[in-house]
């Protein structure tokens, strides 16, 4: 590991400061970044812990959603009556992810920041565009079973690996960020970036910006109808092969609306809302559902070793809404 300097702040102004120079990077729960620094593919010159800012609260929010603080842990956020009692479908997907032991260190902040779990990225003896750009991308041809069939480039295939990230795409989240030059809202549609041509670039985020909160829009009319599907290679602590988050408006068997994500197959959390308008109106059935999937599906290609993905990824889009239809568990003890 490169030597760095640790600098602990008490005030957001004093972390700003320090995130200026854009040599910093902040540390929270550090589940992902000290992983890559141990592993040599991130080396920042000065770690910031920002851990004393106050940024752990969950509170009512504008407009009648809920607000999230940036350095509030995912398991408390799991856990938290209301999360739990208006955003089952956010419950369920930050608790399919990872073990109780990083969730209780992780904080709402970082899971946003995760970055891929590529074998390529991860090993610095390998050409990586994301990690070295212009070096070159070898898994397009060669250990790619886990990485993406949609929105990718020649440039990468990776894939983002958060589950909570797939559920806040699929609620319409914003994120609050601040800076030195002030403060701004990024809609979670533009928070996350498809590579491109510039694969090393996760996010839309600015030198220097801090995410402060995440707000979630009211979304009770969905919470009595949500599904978080996973599909990985064993029960516990596995990154996703894909993910669906599923959110369902319904009137008797009639869908009025839908919000439909999925995780493990693109750069970023991924949702085609010409797929969601497909359902509105129609009966919740396996045709309708599968009609929606070939929406979202529609461009998606394999690499080879990830061509089951796009079996895969239909199959379990239609098992997610399948579900969803059927009524959400916990709003359904509520109601008895």
């Amino acid at each position: 590991m490169n030597p760095f300097t640790f600098t602990q702040v008490r005030d957001i102004d004093s972390a700003l400061s320090q995130l200026a120079s854009g040599e910093a990077r902040p540390i929270a729960g550090g589940t992902n970044l000290i992983d890559l620094m141990k592993e040599g593919v991130m080396r920042p010159a000065r770690l910031v812990d920002i851990n004393g800012l106050g940024l752990d609260r969950i509170e009512d929010g504008p407009n009648g959603g809920l607000r999230l603080g940036a350095l509030a842990r995912n398991a408390d956020t799991a856990y938290h009556e209301t999360v739990r009692s208006r955003y089952p479908l956010l419950s369920a997907a930050m608790l399919a992810a990872a073990s109780p032991q990083l969730r209780n260190m992780a904080t709402n902040g970082g899971n946003l920041l995760q970055r891929t779990r590529c074998y390529y990225f991860y090993d610095v003896g390998t050409p990586c565009n994301k990690r070295e750009p212009g070096t070159g991308c070898p898994a397009r041809e060669g250990l790619n079973r886990q990485l993406a069939i949609l929105g990718t480039s020649e440039h990468c295939i990776a894939t983002h690996p958060s589950d909570m990230c797939v559920a806040l795409r699929a609620l319409d989240a914003g994120v609050h960020v601040r800076s030195q030059r002030g403060e701004r809202d990024i809609p979670f549609a533009d928070f996350h970036r498809l590579p491109g041509d510039r694969p090393d670039l996760d996010t839309t985020l600015e030198p220097g910006e801090l995410i402060t909160h995440i707000d979630l829009p009211d979304a009770d009319r969905f919470k009595a109808h949500s599904a978080y599907i996973k599909v990985r290679d064993r029960l516990s602590y596995a990154f996703a092969l894909v993910s669906v988050a599923a959110a369902l408006d319904m009137d008797g068997k009639t869908i009025r609306a839908a919000r439909i994500a999925l995780g493990g197959v693109a750069h970023k959390p991924w949702r085609v809302e010409e797929a969601e308008s497909a359902l509105a109106g129609k009966p919740a059935d396996e045709h309708t559902f599968g009609a929606a999937a070939d929406i979202l599906l529609r461009g998606a290609r394999g690499y080879g070793q990830n061509d089951f993905k796009l079996t895969l990824a239909r199959n379990a889009i239609v098992q997610a809404l399948t579900t969803a239809a059927r009524g959400t568990e916990y709003a359904k003890g509520e109601q008895r």
